[in-house]
């Protein structure tokens, strides 16, 4: 097959809300974890790249993988292209990792059980990759810190509570502390080991302190988190309390708290929700900010920045959680729970800026914080990360920040556990690629599983979401004419003035009279019908066509994939093959509006060559030729096949079902994978949506599952005008 056409851009469609003179972050590499693996292993091993560290010259990283036991090390002296460097064997379970000099000192947890706790601070030599020391802690530790001259360490024991144990209530013996060890020449000095007690602190289970995360200030001061305690202790040098006080609450409104529903509905109102928060670092030595992930009965979905005397100078509310929701981020399978889940936090000062990054682990993305002014921090970006950030490291000295992202989707033919690379730059920011900032009212979105313009309005797109919101069926409007693309309506899908109930949505086109045409993959085994539908301006369902008997006897789960009008024939791609096709290839269904007659064509698929399958996903009509994506269901870098074939209107004849179709001659347009490559992350599966505008611009977009076992991306973005060929 022939390379047809050149397009004048790739990616076009980049969010550029600061001009291109502004400093902005964007991800310039991605390291999946299993690289780390030597020659010959399995790799089909869980890993996980958890708190993550680098060494003083910003040149090597170093993270925690608790399902391999290890340390991971990476080489990032060319940032863009990480190498991987290999793994050292703590024989127990890292919890955290610091770096002072040469060597990484790693948290490490050996108990045995929830009462017979054990834990250990290992040395790791860097340059040579050996354990060279271990002391005993005495218990279960969790996060580890510095001091800013590197003379000491500081190490939460939290002595973890069993969650399964009479529901995770507070107090479970044995109580947690902070461990102190003095380093000297590099080396950590295991007999000046030293504990401070926190117990009698906190209101909730103050006999059961359950220490979290702990940082460091230019004064030697600690600070500490106590999460499932909702408290707060800053401890001196010395190891003497300085202060402590309560974590706090707030009361949170219009958020979305039930996750069956299967909708974005931000009406809710939690009172007095507690904060419990996980990470910690301090800003000055006055301050420090808090990721308020929440445990068993708290997460306020937001991020705060104390005093170190107990006075709140700026909390997020819910502001954080809406902007990701914005964004297309947000987890509604979390609603009932925390929502977004802010875990990690990062600080530092860029080209004279301070900043705070704060990671919420269910929607996979790290906020960026300009905290020039503490009590008015600035959203300056929301950044894309891999799924489920656990752990952040700020690298100013490079302009470099990298998060550890710890899921490792393995065991479900997902994506790996990734490492990822962000670099400050003279340049737009490139994330996102469609957002709802800036519509009249709040609009959650994701799952866009279809595209379709408007032929009288360039720029002007239709999106639909798929059945992941089972309960709010939606028509998106979106202005691609705006840099990010611009989600500025969302047309609720009724019948019977409730929302449209049994349907997978997964294409859309103009029905030429005002209102749409949709198409929904049916699932028998859900009572999913495989159908057409013909909505209104207004939304409601005006008509509901099955398809016929001679379709239904064939059907399987995998149905209508996109929809195209070309006059009076509407035509549907069938995603896999069905009962009757030959093996490697599908039908192109047409049904006329006016004389009521379906047909089809037969089309012939490429060889997934014993990598899952492959399938379509949309379908636009333009200018005689139908374009069609064609996608592989693999991700990252196992993806192979994502690709827009045209084939000319003049073969689109169909036949009679039942009888012999005809087949079509399909001719390469594009490959999206280096598309789908350019902004640095793993490469997605979905690509779902295709829409060409009045004036031969081209879009797509990706599906992003609803952030369910998904980093939540949608890619959005144009690849330029197609070139106009005639029959």
């Amino acid at each position: 097959m022939s390379r047809l056409l050149s397009f004048t851009s790739v990616l076009a469609l980049i969010a550029a809300s600061a001009s291109a003179a502004d400093l902005n972050f964007n991800r310039i590499s991605s390291f999946a974890t299993p690289a780390n693996m030597a020659a010959g292993e399995d790799q089909s091993r869980e890993s996980s790249s958890e708190i993550i560290a680098a060494t003083e010259d910003g040149m090597r990283l170093v993270y925690t993988d608790s399902p391999l036991g290890v340390v991971g090390l990476i080489d990032i002296s060319d940032a863009a292209h990480p190498k991987p460097l290999g793994f050292v064997e703590m024989d127990g379970e890292p919890t955290s990792t610091t770096v002072i000099g040469t060597n990484a000192f790693v948290a490490v947890n050996t108990s045995k059980d929830y009462v017979t706790v054990g834990g250990k601070l290992v040395t790791v030599d860097i340059d040579s990759k050996a354990v060279v020391a271990e002391c005993e802690l005495g218990g279960q530790p969790d996060s580890i810190a510095k001091a800013k001259d590197g003379s000491f360490l500081v190490i939460a024991i939290e002595n973890e509570r069993d969650e399964d144990l009479d529901d995770g209530v507070l107090p479970q013996m044995p109580a947690g502390q902070l461990a102190m060890i003095d380093v000297k020449d590099g080396a950590a000095d295991c007999g000046s080991l030293r504990f401070t007690d926190v117990t009698g602190l906190a209101e909730i289970a103050p006999e059961d302190p359950e220490p979290e995360f702990v940082d460091i200030n230019d004064l030697g001061e600690t600070v500490l988190t106590l999460q499932e305690n909702n408290h707060l202790v800053v401890i001196g040098r010395d190891g003497k309390v300085i202060s402590h006080f309560s974590a706090g609450a707030v009361t949170l409104e219009n958020v979305d708290l039930t996750d069956e529903r299967a909708a974005l509905l931000f009406t809710g109102t939690q009172a007095d929700r507690k904060r419990e928060p996980d990470a910690v670092k301090w800003i000055d030595d006055e301050h420090f900010a808090i990721a308020n992930e929440g445990d068993y009965e708290g997460g306020s979905r937001g991020w705060t920045i104390f005093n170190k005397d107990g006075t709140v100078v700026y909390d997020s509310g819910v502001s954080f959680e809406y902007a990701i929701i914005e964004a297309g981020h947000y987890p509604d399978k979390r609603s009932d729970a925390k929502g977004v889940e802010p875990e990690s936090i990062e600080v530092g000062t860029f080209n004279g800026v301070p900043y705070v990054f704060v990671g919420a682990e269910r929607a996979s993305v790290i906020g960026v914080y300009d905290v020039s002014d503490l009590a008015n921090p600035v959203l300056k970006q929301i950044l894309p990360s891999g799924i489920a950030p656990e752990g952040i490291v700020a690298v100013p000295s490079r302009n470099l920040m990298v998060t550890a992202n710890e899921a490792d989707l393995i065991e479900d033919g997902g994506v790996r556990s990734h490492v990822m690379v962000y670099e400050q730059q003279d340049a737009p920011a490139a994330y996102p690629q469609i957002t709802s900032q800036g519509a009249d009212s709040l609009i959650g979105w994701g799952a866009l599983s279809g595209l379709a313009s408007d032929p009288e309005k360039a720029g002007t797109l239709y999106a639909i979401n798929d059945s992941f919101y089972g309960y709010q069926p939606r028509i998106f409007t979106i202005d691609a004419s705006q840099s990010p693309a611009r989600i500025t309506s969302a047309l609720d899908i009724t019948r019977g003035g409730a929302p449209a109930q049994k349907l997978d949505i997964e294409g859309v086109t103009l029905d030429g009279k005002g209102g749409f045409w949709l198409a929904s993959e049916g699932r028998t085994d859900k009572l999913i019908p495989h159908a057409l539908y013909n909505v209104n301006a207004k939304g409601v369902i005006k008509k509901e066509i099955g398809i016929p008997a001679e379709l239904q006897a064939q059907e399987i789960r995998f149905g209508f994939e996109g929809i195209a009008r070309d006059g009076d024939v509407l035509w549907m791609p069938v995603q896999r093959s069905w009962k009757d096709d030959a093996k490697g290839e599908v039908k192109l269904v047409a049904y006329n509006v006016e004389s009521e007659e379906w047909g089809a064509v037969r089309y012939k698929l490429d060889d997934p060559a014993g990598k899952g399958w492959v399938g379509l996903s949309d379908i636009e009509i333009h200018d005689g030729y139908a374009y069609i994506i064609e996608r592989d269901n693999q991700i990252g870098e196992l993806a192979a096949i994502k690709k827009i074939y045209r084939v000319a209107m003049s073969q689109m004849v169909p036949a009679a079902l039942g009888g012999e179709l005809p087949l079509v001659a399909k001719e390469e347009v594009r490959d999206l994978l280096p598309d789908l490559k350019a902004l640095n992350g793993y490469v997605v599966d979905k690509v779902e949506g295709l829409a060409i505008d009045a004036d031969g611009g081209a879009y797509v977009v990706t599906d992003n599952d609803g952030v369910d076992d998904s980093s939540g991306e949608t890619l959005f973005f144009t690849i330029g005008g197609i070139a106009s060929v005639s029959n």
